[in-house]
């Protein structure tokens, strides 16, 4: 069934599991805007609720811009959920009317139930440092990219791990992609630290996902096609949509000999996948981006099987397990 809102779009979303729910937590905007390239502008975060991936009560939305002045005053866009200490931590990305929403910083709203939710503190948590990543370049890049936080918690050492949409600080401006890194013992002080992956291939790695499986770390990202001069080394680069890169240890280095597809096509009628474990085995979730003639969908598409059906070792995650 999917989820599609008769009167909004729907596009990058994360989840959080409680029990036998899955909370499904996404960017909404209104349709009636006309034009899709505005929702990044109009946009709030919405939330519902499923035990099976397929059917989706709608629940109260979560957060919205904050009003001006803030960090937060012009958009609150994608991020990640984890529970610690009895309760439920959200890292988001927002940014600021003042900037023109220009730069992107990372901040965090807690919860007690999944459903009513509290902005902590005035301030971002965690921000660009340019010690290893581009600051604001607009002959460079359009923004500066810190957004889509990942957050986990390393069960060998406990430490607190986000991973973060970024652009390496030098080299060809139009393949500085890298997936930055921070770390905290408490969710609170974060120490920023150098990119787990190399630039050189895209502009950007967005919507990141870190997930073990099958005894190796995958980390899932979401990208347009790669410039034509990667491409001509790496074909799979080409194919918009879900990508994958795997590593033995948490921090990687995710290197691009293992580079993957997850999910694409030449039309892009798919984007920001996320891996979902359930009793059945892992589970891929995506949004409905195009059509095949390039109009803008906007809602969430049903769980596929993941490894796919008669996936063969050139396409599925290194070491993933049967579904």
């Amino acid at each position: 069934m999917g989820l599609r809102l008769a009167d909004r779009w729907i596009w990058d979303f994360w989840l959080a599991q409680d029990g036998a729910d899955h909370h499904l937590f996404f960017l909404q905007a209104p349709r009636s805007l006309g034009d899709p390239e505005l929702r990044h502008w109009h946009v709030s975060i919405g939330h519902a609720v499923s035990t099976d991936l397929r059917e989706w009560e709608l629940l109260p939305d979560v957060l919205a811009p904050s009003p001006e002045p803030a960090w937060d005053d012009y958009t609150t866009w994608t991020g990640s959920v984890l529970r610690h200490d009895g309760r439920w931590w959200m890292f988001y990305t927002g940014t600021s009317h003042r900037e023109g929403g220009k730069v992107q910083r990372v901040g965090l709203a807690t919860s007690d139930d999944l459903v009513t939710w509290h902005r902590y503190g005035q301030s971002p948590l965690i921000e660009s440092d340019p010690t290893w990543y581009e600051q604001l370049d607009l002959a460079a890049w359009p923004e500066l990219a810190w957004r889509d936080p990942w957050v986990l918690q390393d069960p060998q050492t406990g430490r607190f791990h986000a991973f973060v949409t970024a652009r390496a600080r030098s080299g060809d401006p139009a393949v500085r992609g890298v997936i930055g890194h921070a770390t905290s013992s408490d969710l609170l002080d974060w120490q920023v630290g150098p990119p787990v992956t190399a630039p050189g291939v895209f502009g950007h790695l967005e919507i990141p996902q870190v997930v073990w499986a099958g005894g190796r770390w995958q980390l899932l990202f979401a990208t347009p096609p790669a410039p034509a001069a990667v491409v001509a080394q790496r074909p799979a680069a080409g194919i918009p949509g879900t990508h994958l890169l795997s590593a033995d240890k948490l921090l990687g280095p995710y290197e691009w000999e293992t580079h993957q597809l997850v999910d694409g096509d030449p039309a892009g009628t798919r984007y920001g996948g996320r891996l979902v474990r359930t009793a059945a085995g892992w589970q891929l979730l995506t949004w409905l981006h195009h059509t095949e003639d390039g109009g803008f969908v906007g809602e969430l598409a049903d769980p596929v099987p993941w490894p796919p059906t008669g996936a063969t070792a050139a396409t599925a995650p290194p070491g993933a397990p049967a579904s």
